[in-house]
């Protein structure tokens, strides 16, 4: 899609009007052509050739490459063939030789002189940066949606006793505030990513023509300050052929993919377990069982992360030992960003539907929370901290795990770890942990409460953690306002320069 190679008639100024500008009649037709085009493809990038042409125009009238007078024509065309629309474009290889083409077909030859001192190169090059940044951006959003969604959801369930895993067995009772912080942080991470990729996306590589520069005085500056770059890509061969900034922008959505596909299944288990009610709007039932509500959304967004990190793989294996300079292996290559943007977006927005409507229900996360006597590591904490080293307590409790199933009550658990003691201490447990703090610790929201260290699930420890990440937040979401503003302001600048002529 949209990356075509080098257009064949130079500046095009000796072009003649007509439905081919940029191919000379001996490559007009034949059976490679619509193998080749990508112009139905190219609506995406259609608003962005516009921008990317009027800034060029400006550039040349200002630096008097070309006249007044023609830019002034050629302006006026650019804004004919956007009422008109991608629909109404003649035929052509790809959108930059069908604008250009209607471009000369309403003004005439001078219509030509649009591509002097350029190339499809470059314009193609710029074209996708200018479309990547806008996206990068919606997908940050996205992610701070999320976000926003999960810290007021943790908020709300900082005392929500639950159980929690490793190897998917019971492991340690959390809380539902501490899981759901999880996540917000992991999605802090790709929203970082995300913005790291917009700040090596947004940088123009317009002006560096096919791969060696222009004999004409360009003023790339200009033109990237029109289009709302902050910096150049500096080397005229490394402008048209990178696109590194694809691969950095694929792998921050393949992560934020797979982040999604975590949090959709620890909600998809919650589910299955009777911990949370996922709200009807991102469920759906059985064609045959009617009792059924299957989390239907949540299993399609972590399917999403497969063609994540599928559409990464194939934009790296078409980019790998592709040589400098154009090659027309690069028309393959965007489509898989355009498909990683359009679906982990998305599955980001559906995520943060699903987060923000279900309903926790604290009795049956409660109820199952000291399962597989989740609780043991805090009677070996305590232990250690009396004094007994902690491979030796930890042993004690596994000698006491084998006499306990999850039907045992807190004094038939205390039996066993008392007996344990006499055992592998030679001492009485009492004289290590008094039966009060035992007791209290081998309840779920006691030993949830014990641990609150820095980044722990007990309440005081996820409200300081919820107060930084939203700090964080706040401070994402402003730096997304700021790249928007920033691009609007180009782009209210482009408009009152291109309305100086016409």
């Amino acid at each position: 899609m949209t990356d075509q190679g080098d257009d064949l008639a130079g500046d095009g100024s000796a072009a003649t009007s007509g439905e081919t500008v940029i191919r000379r009649d001996r490559f007009a037709g034949g059976p490679a052509r619509s193998f080749m085009s990508s112009l139905d493809a190219d609506t995406r990038i259609f608003a962005a050739d516009l921008a990317v042409d009027r800034a060029h125009v400006v550039m040349l009238a200002e630096q008097g490459i070309v006249g007044d007078g023609d830019a002034a024509a050629i302006l006026d065309a650019l804004d004919t063939v956007e009422d008109a629309g991608h629909d109404a474009l003649p035929e052509g290889e790809d959108v930059h030789e069908a604008i250009e083409s209607a471009v000369v077909n309403e003004v005439g030859p001078a219509g030509g002189k649009m591509h002097t001192a350029r190339s499809r190169n470059d314009e193609v090059a710029t074209c996708i940066r200018y479309r990547f940044r806008e996206d990068l951006l919606d997908a940050a959003e996205a992610s701070l949606e999320l976000r926003g969604a999960l810290l007021d959801a943790a908020a709300e369930e900082t005392d929500t006793v639950v159980p929690g895993f490793t190897h998917r067995q019971h492991a340690q009772p959390t809380t539902v505030g501490h899981l759901l912080a999880s996540y917000a942080g992991a999605v802090a991470r790709d929203t970082e990513r995300l913005l790291a990729a917009y700040e090596r996306t947004n940088r123009s590589p317009l002006g560096s023509a096919a791969f060696a520069g222009t004999t004409f005085d360009v003023d790339r500056e200009r033109t990237a300050e029109l289009l709302g770059f902050h910096d150049l890509i500096e080397n005229a061969a490394d402008a048209v052929t990178a696109r590194d900034f694809l691969i950095e922008g694929c792998s921050a959505f393949a992560a934020l993919s797979a982040t999604l596909s975590g949090l959709a299944t620890d909600l998809i288990e919650g589910a299955k377990d009777g911990h949370v009610d996922l709200d009807d709007a991102y469920a759906s039932t059985s064609s045959i069982m009617p009792q059924k509500k299957n989390p239907d959304s949540l299993e399609l967004v972590r399917a999403v992360s497969g063609d994540a990190v599928g559409d990464l793989t194939g934009l790296l294996t078409t980019l790998k030992g592709l040589p400098r300079a154009y090659n027309r292996d690069l028309q393959r290559a965007t489509p898989h960003a355009w498909d990683a943007v359009d679906i982990v977006t998305e599955a980001t927005e559906v995520t943060a539907g699903a987060v923000a409507t279900a309903e926790w229900d604290a009795e049956a996360c409660a109820a199952d929370a000291g399962a597989g006597f989740s609780t043991a590591t805090g009677v070996a904490d305590a232990l250690a901290a009396a004094g007994v080293p902690f491979r030796t307590a930890h042993e004690l409790v596994a000698d006491a795990a084998s006499e306990i199933d999850d039907a045992s009550t807190v004094d038939e658990q205390v039996d066993a770890l008392a007996a344990a003691a006499e055992g592998v201490l030679d001492d009485s447990l009492s004289a290590y942990v008094d039966e009060a703090t035992l007791a209290d610790l081998l309840s779920p929201s006691g030993s949830v409460a014990a641990r609150d260290s820095r980044g722990g699930p007990a309440a005081s420890a996820v409200e300081d953690s919820l107060i930084r990440l939203r700090d964080t937040h706040e401070d994402h979401a402003a730096a997304v306002d700021a790249n928007r503003e920033t691009l609007a302001n180009a782009e209210n600048r482009l408009s009152t320069v291109v309305n100086e002529y016409v």
